[in-house]
This record gives C-alpha cells, sequence and structure tokens, in this order.
C-alpha cells in the first residue's frame, strides 16, 4: 500500500483537478483511496475539494466509521458508496464520485453511456450504466449502485452525478476524465444526427486489443443493434 502521507496529498491533488475542471462545485464530491487491511483514506464532509489540506483527509475504517473520534472532521455520508465498491471489488483501490456537466446531464436525463462509440473508452473504462435513483445520504445509493458493482468502472448515478473505480487514484481519476469527455462527446454527436457504435466485429477486435495491452475489463458495451 502506498504511504498514507502521499495518499492524503494525492486526494488534495485529485480533489483541486476536479475543482478547476468544473467536475465538482462548492462542496460536492467525494474522493478515497484504501491505505491498509480495512483502512480507507477520504475526503472530509462539506470540505471544497480545491481547497483541502492534507490534514484534513480523515481515516475510516471497514465499517465506515472514524478511526479517530477526536478528529475534527466526518467523513462523507456517501463513503457508504465507496464502501460498497471496496467490498465487492478487491482489484478497486481508489473511488471518485463527481458531479461533471455532461455526466451530470445524461444521469438527469437518466440515460446510460453503455454503447460502443468512443474505443479508447471501451478499452479503458467499458460501458457506463445508469443506477436507479437513490436519495441522497442514504443507504439507497450503494443500493442503487450494487447491481453493477462486480464488472463496471463507472456507473451513472440518476439526476445525480457519476462515480468512478480504479486500481489507483489516478486511474480512477483518469476514468472520471474518460466518462466525461465520452460524454460530451456523444451530446455533440446528437446534435449531428446520433453517434454511431461499433460493430460486434469492431467491439472483437478491441477486445483483442485490450487483451494483448493487459488492460483490465469493464462491463461490456451494446454494439450497433
Amino acid at each position: 500500500m502506498a504511504n498514507p502521507d502521499w495518499l492524503r496529498q494525492r486526494i488534495c491533488d485529485i480533489g483541486r483537478r476536479m475543482y478547476d475542471h468544473r467536475y465538482v462545485v462548492a462542496t460536492s464530491g467525494n474522493i478515497s483511496a484504501r491505505c491498509g487491511d480495512d483502512l480507507f483514506l477520504t475526503t472530509p464532509s462539506g470540505v471544497c475539494k480545491g481547497e483541502m489540506s492534507p490534514e484534513q483527509i480523515v481515516l475510516v475504517d471497514g465499517a465506515g466509521k472514524l478511526v479517530r473520534q477526536d478528529c475534527l472532521y466526518r467523513q462523507s455520508s456517501e463513503f457508504r458508496l465507496h464502501l460498497a465498491a471496496y467490498t465487492v471489488r478487491p482489484d478497486v483501490a481508489a473511488v471518485v464520485h463527481a458531479h461533471p456537466p455532461f455526466c451530470t446531464a445524461f444521469a438527469t436525463a437518466r440515460i446510460p453511456l453503455d454503447r460502443a462509440v468512443l474505443p479508447e473508452s471501451v478499452l479503458t473504462v467499458g460501458a457506463v450504466p445508469l443506477a436507479s435513483y437513490a436519495t441522497l445520504s442514504t443507504w439507497e445509493v450503494p443500493e442503487s449502485v450494487a447491481p453493477f458493482l462486480a464488472d463496471a468502472n463507472a456507473v451513472l448515478l440518476a439526476n445525480h452525478g457519476v462515480v468512478t473505480f480504479g486500481g489507483d487514484l489516478e486511474e480512477a481519476y483518469h476514468r472520471l476524465e474518460e466518462v466525461e469527455h465520452l460524454a460530451e462527446t456523444v451530446y455533440r454527436a446528437r446534435r449531428l444526427g446520433g453517434e454511431v457504435a461499433l460493430t460486434a466485429e469492431e467491439l472483437a477486435d478491441l477486445d483483442n486489443v485490450r487483451l494483448r495491452m493487459g488492460l483490465p475489463g469493464g462491463a461490456p458495451c451494446r454494439p450497433v443493434e
């Protein structure tokens, strides 16, 4: 596992990138990373992700509770969503939740990003399914995502935003960027008449590329129908 102090700094760096790209506003969004056996570092509740400092990052156990009860900050109630991913996916070592405009537009329109449109997105993320609507800060949120946790690397949250998973913080954040780029591309393509999905044969070729490059799989994308 990475050094906890280094992880705290990286979480702050990624929070700043998210805020600068307007993937989050005000105090929205959250980031977390595994830092040991049944231990996780996560962003504090009620703090702007573009203004965090390493000492504000909180340590949480596998039950979702603060390790230090005298800590001045509290974990986000959305950490339940992160914990659900860590519990199901041993390959996941970082989770990022944000509200980037194009992803959130698709989530609000309740349209999944599951068609095979961009080869790079197919290889690095896979299909991005849509979770059913869930009330914020309740157990409904992780329950809504549960059906997709086994293989999805990103999930749209209905009327809410998007969550991405990765083997480390950089991968989870890069998947966030990739999904937002996909959402914007599909949005603009639909203004030009609609995106054209890859064929099943083209998808099979990409799968061979993925295997050759040793990339992890994701949820399968839908080809031309």
